[in-house]
């Protein structure tokens, strides 16, 4: 399997998300304090506790985990991403190895981690083969961690409606209208994985009007497939579409969904 072909278009347009690096990493908002505190009385992300980050992108959760203590490493499909994720340990002082290469064939030791997490990725995986991975992976007792952290769109209408411009310049997006409602992960990564634990928390995080028109540009619906000159009106008519509609600081209702997985039987014949 070609893994570089694997989700790399949306409605026909191609995604690279090399291109949106640098607004990601300035704008792409991290999970709330919450998400990371449940997350340590689960014993995730904890002193000593080796993790993979599938998919890192520019190092969220890998760095958080780093900077409390575990020991981290990410791999990524794009090297545009490494790159950036790379830059961004190195200025927080943190010691993260990272490695361009897909989910589904790290070309990392067997049981050599206590966690493998997938944050904002998952959809974008072959799942038997991610699944098959990671549990080839993950050392005896280790867990899977699948997250994500998405507007509220019917419940925002700021994020309404810069969805609605999104829409404008790429008919063709399918990240936008998300319902709200948590898919169900546990029967795609049977028998692979056993659901042990799950939570959904709602947080209101703050943004101002460059994070926010930022935060947009970084979405695969306009930075990772518009072309530059695209990019670049739609942020423009995005900065007036704020400028008109709300205060120079305001908040966006988001959802975070957590699911955490214990290795199942396995697949059978």
């Amino acid at each position: 399997m070609d893994f570089s072909k694997h989700f790399s278009d949306d409605g026909g347009r191609k995604i690279e998300w090399g291109r949106t690096s640098a607004d990601y990493a300035a704008f792409r908002a991290d999970y709330p304090a919450e998400f990371y505190e449940r997350m340590r009385e689960r014993g995730i992300g904890v002193a000593g506790q080796s993790i993979l980050d599938l998919a890192t992108g520019v190092g969220f959760l890998a760095q958080r985990f780093a900077a409390q203590g575990a020991e981290v490493v990410g791999v990524d499909l794009d090297a545009g991403q490494i790159a950036v994720a790379r830059e961004r340990a190195e200025a927080a002082g943190l010691a993260i190895e990272y490695r361009t290469s897909p989910a589904e064939q790290t070309g990392l030791a067997d049981a050599s981690f206590d966690v493998v997490t997938a944050s904002q990725c998952w959809l974008y995986f072959d799942h038997a083969r991610t699944c098959g991975e990671a549990t080839r992976l993950l050392r005896p007792g280790g867990r899977l961690v699948i997250c994500h952290l998405n507007w509220l769109t019917p419940e925002d209408e700021v994020a309404r409606r810069s969805e609605q411009l999104v829409l404008k310049y790429n008919p063709q997006w399918t990240g936008g209208g998300w319902s709200g409602e948590v898919p169900d992960f546990g029967a795609r990564l049977v028998p692979f994985f056993e659901l042990s634990d799950r939570f959904v928390l709602d947080a209101r995080i703050p943004f101002t009007y460059e994070s926010w028109r930022g935060r947009f540009r970084a979405c695969r619906g306009v930075g990772a497939s518009l072309s530059e000159d695209e990019v670049a009106a739609f942020d423009r008519e995005h900065a007036r579409l704020l400028e008109q509609t709300v205060p120079p600081q305001f908040t966006v209702l988001h959802r975070v969904d957590c699911h955490i997985f214990r290795p199942g039987s396995g697949p059978t014949d």
